[in-house]
């Protein structure tokens, strides 16, 4: 889409556009960095903090994660799928907000196992599964279908919640992690 359309779409010339975001790009990185922006500064808000139990915060990250994403689909989208299309320092930046909300997740992971609450066999792969699970959720839940959205919080996060306490070990064989 050019700038051109986009303006004409949004009811305003384009040198208005051009004004605020100087290429496509530079719109593209902007709705990208303000939706991670927005995601860790709503997290801010709603966080039980450090003193709850892991699982406890496992549990409000996982429905935190779903209402977030779920009221806003199209803005997950792009967050998501346009990420091909940033440039290196883009991308980079983009990359950094990710990885500060993908660290929370991990903290929480982190916590669980230390603790002896949660049976993990590599953090990084669990929490990289969560969020993949959770942020699908966009694709397809549609508002009036056969789950309301709170059904559709309580299965996923009771999930997370399993994918993190269950000792998989047991029955399903699972590949050595690399030599490091």
């Amino acid at each position: 889409m050019s700038m051109r359309r986009l303006a004409a779409a949004v009811g305003v010339q384009s040198a208005a556009l051009y004004r605020y975001f100087p290429t496509k790009q530079a719109l593209l990185a902007a709705l990208m960095t303000g939706h991670m922006n927005q995601l860790l500064a709503a997290w801010a808000q709603a966080i039980p903090g450090d003193s709850a139990a892991p699982l406890t915060r496992l549990d409000a990250f996982a429905r935190f994660h779903i209402r977030y994403h779920m009221a806003r689909p199209h803005e997950v989208f792009i967050a998501y799928m346009e990420l091909r299309s940033l440039s290196p320092a883009h991308y980079k930046a983009v990359g950094k907000l990710r990885s500060t909300y993908e660290g929370i997740l991990k903290d929480i992971l982190t916590d669980g196992s230390q603790r002896g609450d949660f049976q993990l066999d590599d953090v990084h792969v669990t929490a990289m599964a969560m969020l993949a699970m959770l942020t699908g959720v966009t694709t397809w839940y549609q508002p009036g279908g056969r789950l309301s959205a709170a059904d559709v919080e309580a299965h996923y996060t009771a999930l997370v919640c399993r994918m993190a306490m269950t000792d998989f070990t047991d029955t399903t064989e699972l590949p050595q992690q690399a030599a490091r």
